[in-house]
């Protein structure tokens, strides 16, 4: 009973103390302006919800008459449909519109940017409910600006710490181009740079994302951090979705303050050529980092609402102005507690003012916008102020920026899952749940890829090896059979010595065959410049001793052809200065270049392929290695420069003497095949390994093929004849001692061909008609024979051929009246 008597005796001593201090009526009014964007197409039009919450806000605050006593706040307000100009225009309309304003409110970076810029002019002080560009933390830039949205950059330290996190150190950034990102991804390069991140691309984009998209594509990035508007995100999702740029493989990070089914509104109004489904495929598994918006405590606030409580209220006006929550929560929900914060601290900002100013006998009344002093004393209370709001602890750095936390979130099945939280100042990150993967596997920050050298085949190699060496075993059985019949005319007047040049040539080119063959695989790399020089040594040397030899016969045939018919005689050379010279050019060119540019081990590689027997994100990346110097173009072209002369210098000589013959260079006509043959090769063979060259076996294969076909077919022509002469007559003696040339042309050749064909019919003529000349002298004798029988004398005549233009012949039959025959032959022609 007594306890009962002592509560009741409290609370009438508190009802008596509150009707004996009576705080005086709000009959006057401070004015303040506020800019919300509301019904813009672009940006953030947070202002459908932050309006209504600002609303809320105030009628509390003028519901509080121990705050502000004796003055109620009024909001001005009007849409900047978060558009800088708009913004502008409107601030001005509010700053010279009576009443005077003693701060202003507003959202969205870009027209916070404007308004803040040159609200310092008028000595005002500007809160900012919905703005979170770093660019606003420049105090030289923007001296009176507070916000109780925290910064863009409060979410950078989030993302690095996921990143190192899950063992991720390759992003991309794709950013709108609007200053907030601009400032965010610059704050965002500087911290991924100092934890040893690399950004592989930053891709901007202003209306349309769909290039920016795809080169994210092209540069195989796999973890994508995303920077943009909401309306400018759905366009990206859109679009990864065309690109394939979702699934297990990829992981974005979104902003966080979008609302919660944004991926799936307004596609119709703004022309997504996605389906909400599509768009709900692309979104799963996205994180999100944002700023705490809301009080994760159901405590009482500064206002005496829970955050529940502050929610349902919402709510309840959002449903009042039009908008259906329990369908979809208008722009600026998540942001609407930022608002609500903002009015309660411009109300105990102005509170603590009208305090500091009573001191001094001046009043809020007093504020012009020329008062530098109200001005200084509403940034001081600004600055000071802190309380606990519904959107958690309020309170404002040096730069006045808000001091938050930040929230991971992760959209798991079309929802969004919290997974932890992360304290900026602590440094602490804590996980509330596991993230979940696609497959169930942390994604990789970039495309594994496995080097693969492309070798030739074991197999192709020892194929071309054993055919180099049979021709390599020929070539030098053919040089001891030179040596062995050098006796013989049939070799001694084919050049052995010059044939004996070429043989070593084609052994060099055989030879390098098998180093062409030889890669990665068969040599150490530290040892591979020794093969590449080797390589153009014995191929330049062999191609000029094989085919400088066959050049140096045609030369030789050329010469003589010219003697014969200048009628001079050049004394007979035993040095071939020819092949000297050429050798000489060879050995000075390779010589320079080993020692200027020396050829090194390069390493070409390909495009990306993929693996055949295995699903894991993997590439295989084709490599091949080449024999290349700083400058192997320009000796490659000295090099093909001059043979390549020689080739169309020999290939022209080849063709001059294709109808002589020389009796000291017996086999210039298959010397001359053999020329046609190496230029024929040399043009295909060149231009068709350029094409090839990025495969390994076909350029082996074609390339040492060419070569080896090309020196069997000039042993084959030039030696295979005198081998089957030689063996079919090997005791055959000469043909004598006179070495002296012998030069017929082909036309000659040709007349003697005609004139010998001519000599055979008119032999055949002659034989027929000394064969009618015995017919008629047997008819003379039968005559005579006959005559002499019937008593008939008569003198016989014999025809016999005869050499005169015509021949007579005449027989007289008796002695009476005389009756001659006579046969005419034809003249008969000469057999020349």
């Amino acid at each position: 009973m007594s306890g009962f008597r002592l509560i009741v005796s409290i609370v009438f001593a508190l009802v008596t103390v509150s009707h004996c201090h009576k705080w005086p009526p709000k009959t006057k009014v401070l004015h303040i302006g506020g800019i919300f964007p509301i019904n813009g197409t672009e940006g953030w039009q947070g202002g459908m919800a932050c309006q209504p919450s600002a609303m809320m806000a105030l009628d509390d605050v003028n519901s509080r008459f121990d705050l502000l006593p004796g003055y109620k706040l009024k909001l001005h307000w009007n849409d900047s449909e978060c558009e800088p100009g708009l913004g502008a225009l409107v601030m001005y309309d509010l700053l010279y519109k009576p009443p005077q304003k003693l701060m202003l409110l507003a959202g969205c970076s870009t027209v916070c940017t404007t308004v803040a810029e040159a609200a310092k002019m008028w000595n005002l002080v500007v809160l900012s409910y919905g703005a979170s560009s770093p660019a606003l933390s420049n105090r030289q830039r923007f001296p009176t600006l507070f916000r109780t949205h925290p910064s863009a950059t409060v979410h950078n330290p989030t993302r690095v710490k996921i990143l190192q996190n899950f063992g991720w150190s390759r992003i991309a950034i794709l950013q709108q181009a609007e200053e907030v990102f601009i400032s965010t991804v610059e704050d965002l390069e500087t911290r991924c740079r100092e934890s040893g991140i690399e950004i592989v691309t930053r891709q901007s984009f202003l209306n349309d994302p769909s290039e920016s998209v795809r080169n994210l594509r092209r540069q195989d990035a796999r973890i994508i951090v995303g920077l943009f508007y909401v309306v400018a995100a759905r366009r990206v999702l859109c679009e990864m979705y065309k690109q394939g740029l979702y699934g297990s493989s990829y992981v974005w990070f979104f902003i966080g303050w979008y609302e919660d089914n944004w991926y799936e509104a307004n596609l119709s109004q703004e022309k997504i050529e996605c389906t909400r489904e599509q768009m709900k495929e692309a979104a799963e598994g996205h994180l999100t980092t944002e700023a705490l918006n809301w009080n994760q405590d159901n405590q009482k606030t500064i206002s005496g609402m829970t955050v529940e409580d502050y929610r349902k209220r919402l709510n309840n006006e959002l449903l009042k102005n039009g908008h259906d929550v329990n369908i979809r929560f208008p722009d600026g929900y998540q942001e609407a507690p930022l608002a609500y914060d903002a009015v309660w601290a411009v109300a105990l900002a102005l509170n603590r003012t009208m305090h500091r100013l009573a001191e001094r006998g001046r009043s809020l009344d007093d504020f012009t916008y020329n008062d530098a002093i109200s001005a200084g004393e509403i940034y001081s209370a600004m600055n000071a102020t802190q309380f606990l709001g519904v959107s958690g602890t309020v309170a404002f750095s040096s730069k006045g920026d808000r001091i938050a936390w930040t929230l991971i979130e992760q959209m798991i099945n079309g929802q969004y899952n919290k997974v932890g939280y992360y304290d900026t100042q602590t440094d602490n990150l804590t996980w509330l749940a596991e993230a979940r993967w696609i497959n169930g596997k942390i994604p990789q920050d970039r495309t594994i890829i496995i080097d693969k050298l492309r070798t030739v085949s074991f197999g192709l190699f020892v194929t071309m090896s054993l055919v180099s060496s049979v021709g390599i075993a020929a070539a030098i059985g053919l040089i001891i059979f030179n040596v062995v019949y050098r006796e013989q005319k049939l070799i001694e007047l084919s050049q052995p010595a010059c044939n004996n040049v070429m043989l070593v040539g084609i052994v060099l080119l055989l030879s390098s065959v098998i180093l062409l063959g030889m890669d990665g695989d068969t040599v150490p790399v530290v040892h591979f410049p020794v093969v590449c020089q080797l390589r153009a040594w014995l191929l330049c040397l062999g191609f000029t001793l094989a085919f400088g030899a066959m050049f140096s016969k045609v030369w030789r045939v050329h010469r003589k052809m010219k003697e014969k018919k200048s009628r001079t005689q050049s004394a007979k050379a035993k040095v071939d200065w020819v092949l000297v010279g050429l050798s000489c050019i060879d050995v000075i060119i390779l010589t320079i270049w080993a020692i200027v540019d020396p050829q090194m081990r390069m390493v070409e590689n390909f495009q990306l392929e993929n693996p055949t027997d295995t699903e894991k994100d993997i590439k295989i990346r084709p490599s091949m290695e080449h024999c290349e110097s700083k400058h192997q173009n320009i000796w490659l072209g000295v090099v093909y420069g001059y043979k390549g002369l020689l080739l169309i210098f020999g290939l022209f000589l080849a063709y001059e003497t294709r109808s002589m013959k020389v009796r000291s260079i017996n086999d210039s006509r298959y010397v001359g095949m053999s020329i046609y043959n190496v230029v024929v090769l040399c043009l295909i063979t060149a231009p068709v390994s350029l094409v090839i060259s990025s495969q390994a076996d076909a350029s082996f294969a074609f390339v040492t093929a060419a070569l080896a076909f090309c020196c069997f077919i000039s042993m084959a022509l030039i030696f295979l004849p005198k081998v089957v002469e030689v063996v079919r007559n090997p005791d055959r003696p000469g043909d004598g001692d006179d070495e002296t040339d012998q030069t017929v042309s082909k036309e000659e050749e040709e007349r003697y061909r005609k004139l010998q064909q001519e000599n055979e019919q008119l032999q055949q003529l002659i034989a027929s008609r000394e064969h009618k000349l015995k017919l008629l002298n047997q008819r003379l004798l039968e005559r005579n024979a006959s005559a002499n029988v019937n008593g008939v004398t008569a003198n016989p005549a014999v025809v016999s051929p005869s050499n005169n233009a015509s021949t007579n012949v005449s027989t007289p039959v008796m002695s009476g009246p005389a009756r001659t025959t006579t046969i005419h032959l034809p003249p008969a022609k000469k057999n020349r």
